[in-house]
């Protein structure tokens, strides 16, 4: 149980990284609603969660924070569909969770009446890295709009009480930092599943952590992936820092065979 105010906290999109959240926010005392494009009131029932089929009625459903579990890809699409006039509390805390930062940033913005709560979020971990616990993994933030800085704190207390690194920084800085690592770590594995590599009898360690670096990045879809690019403007920018790096690794390996070997080796 955490030690802050239960919250009624409602998810849009109840897939397995929603589902993933829910289980650690019941576990603590707080009361969840959800709903989705899949039917999971199944699931919902088994977890003691009430499931609404229609988003409308869970928009009426009076939760203190709504919690937005959607694709990048889908995020503009699912909030734009969401009936907002039925909100029962105009001051609802709006949080999502997507991998980039400044587009969802621009969509609640725009979207959401200027009355709702505006919470940014990147947990940095999921289903199989946080599956023993939350504990040094790291949470990023940004308060973009928020007036009711008790149910935002409440909201924040669920990853800093489960031991998250919390990490307060502006869409933009993030959006900055993860172009140039998670979307190039997603990039270089993807790369390597393009060139089919394989374990094999004499693998080095170095060798070991890139086939696992494939099959880790793998698993996520390739709408992941993408949403990784399209959505985060820094993007472009280090998938060409890339090309122009193995293009001059490629250029001292030439030029070192020239040496050895002599131009008639090219």
């Amino acid at each position: 149980m955490s030690n802050s105010p239960s919250l009624k906290i409602g998810i849009v999109g109840f897939g397995s990284f929603g589902q993933f959240l829910a289980k650690t926010m019941i576990k603590q005392g707080h009361t969840l609603t959800a709903t989705s494009r899949t039917d999971y009131s199944h699931t919902c029932l088994q977890l003691g969660i009430q499931f609404f089929r229609d988003v409308g009625t869970f928009i009426e459903a009076n939760n203190d924070v709504i919690l937005i579990c959607a694709s990048i890809m889908s995020f503009t699409k699912v909030l734009s569909s969401m009936p907002l006039a039925c909100l029962k509390k105009p001051t609802t805390l709006f949080v999502d969770v997507l991998s980039v930062k400044e587009h969802p940033r621009e969509v609640l913005l725009r979207v959401l009446p200027e009355e709702s709560d505006i919470l940014c979020t990147h947990p940095m971990f999921g289903p199989e890295s946080g599956k023993n616990g939350w504990k040094d993994l790291n949470f990023m933030y940004d308060k973009v709009r928020i007036h009711d800085e008790a149910t935002c704190s409440n909201f924040l207390h669920i990853f800093a009480s489960e031991g998250c690194k919390m990490l307060q920084m502006s869409c933009e800085e993030h959006d900055k930092i993860a172009a140039k690592s998670q979307f190039i770590t997603h990039t270089i594995g993807r790369t390597l599943a393009e060139m089919d590599i394989e374990s094999t009898p004499i693998d080095t360690k170095g060798f070991q952590t890139l086939t696992q670096l494939k099959n880790t990045t793998m698993r996520d879809s390739f709408d992941l992936y993408s949403g990784l690019f399209v959505h985060n403007r820094f993007a472009k920018q280090e998938l060409e820092n890339l090309q122009r790096a193995l293009d001059r690794v490629k250029e001292m390996l030439v030029q070192r065979m020239r040496e050895e070997l002599g131009p008639e080796k090219d």
